[in-house]
């Protein structure tokens, strides 16, 4: 559909300096901006959590015209359960596959030219070892679902998205909005999907004027309305206005106006010296080794 594009992935996540270690230096992202908050999200945005938590956007460049990936951090919270929902996520790079090597983070290939890694917490990542692109590297994101034609016809017929590529032995759908956008990719695990406590979100922007004909079509066509069309706010930046749903497997699925976010998102110069000082400043590792207690597993 025009005019829609996709933007990140949410990923939850236990340990933020083992995580900044390997967007930073074995995938070679940017810090794009940091945020800290004090209560939680009125969208869930940082799950079901009502602490302080966390925000940093990594990527390769900026979010208008960059796949990124969204960390969550939930101070006091160490560990999650990682599901089968998120499948992987695909980047072309011979310098992150370098970055690994040289760091000594694992790597597995698992077919020619491409390895296959984990972000800290469990996450699946594909690094294909060719030439780093002048645009996005970031290829596709997966995510498993358990009735392939019934998630098809929810991505296409209601969200918009056409069909690129089928692989009926892999059991794999490749779609999108535009070529040159990172492409969603369904895999049909061949059993229910378990989203573990580590359940992320994947987002989308849209014109703002689509969101009520959004919600009103998942309204008409009886599907999970998460968080109904709703204003956030983030002090000193743009105001956002969010619907949240749910596909046939219960993955997250957020729209967002695309000009407010656009406003939003815009890369900020001080993000990296933001997380840096974030952790610096987070004692709670400390505290817990002190009186002999571990992090929260969610």
């Amino acid at each position: 559909m025009a005019m829609r594009r996709v933007l990140h992935f949410v990923f939850k996540v236990g340990d933020r300096a083992k995580t900044a270690t390997f967007y930073r230096e074995v995938l070679g992202m940017k810090i794009l901006r940091h945020e800290e908050f004090e209560e939680g999200c009125k969208a869930s945005c940082n799950g079901p959590y009502d602490g302080k938590w966390s925000k940093t956007m990594v990527g390769f460049g900026p979010e208008d015209d960059h796949f990124v990936a969204e960390l969550t951090y939930n101070y006091g919270v160490g560990e999650y359960n990682l599901g089968n929902d998120f499948q992987g996520l695909t980047l072309r790079s011979s310098q992150a596959v370098r970055n690994a090597k040289r760091l000594g983070w694992p790597l597995t290939e698992v077919e020619e030219a491409v390895y296959r890694t984990e972000a800290p917490g469990g996450y699946p990542f594909y690094l294909v070892d060719k030439e780093q692109p002048t645009g996005d590297p970031v290829q596709k994101v997966c995510l498993g679902v358990s009735d392939l034609p019934k998630s098809t016809h929810y991505w296409t017929a209601l969200l918009g998205m056409k069909v690129l590529e089928k692989n009926e032995e892999k059991k794999t759908v490749l779609m999108g909005y535009e070529d040159k956008q990172c492409k969603l990719e369904l895999h049909d695990i061949g059993g229910s999907i378990d989203h573990g406590t580590a359940f992320g979100r994947i987002a989308f922007s849209c014109p703002r004027d689509q969101l009520p004909d959004l919600e009103a079509l998942m309204k008409k066509e009886n599907q999970k309305i998460l968080t109904p069309l709703v204003s956030l706010d983030t002090p000193g930046k743009a105001t956002v206005e969010v619907v949240i749903l749910a596909d046939p497997d219960t993955h997250e699925i957020c729209f967002v106006g695309d000009k407010a976010f656009r406003e939003l998102s815009k890369v900020d110069p001080k993000g990296n010296t933001l997380l840096d000082k974030a952790m610096a400043e987070d004692k709670s590792d400390e505290w817990f080794a002190k009186h002999n207690r571990q992090k929260a597993s969610a």
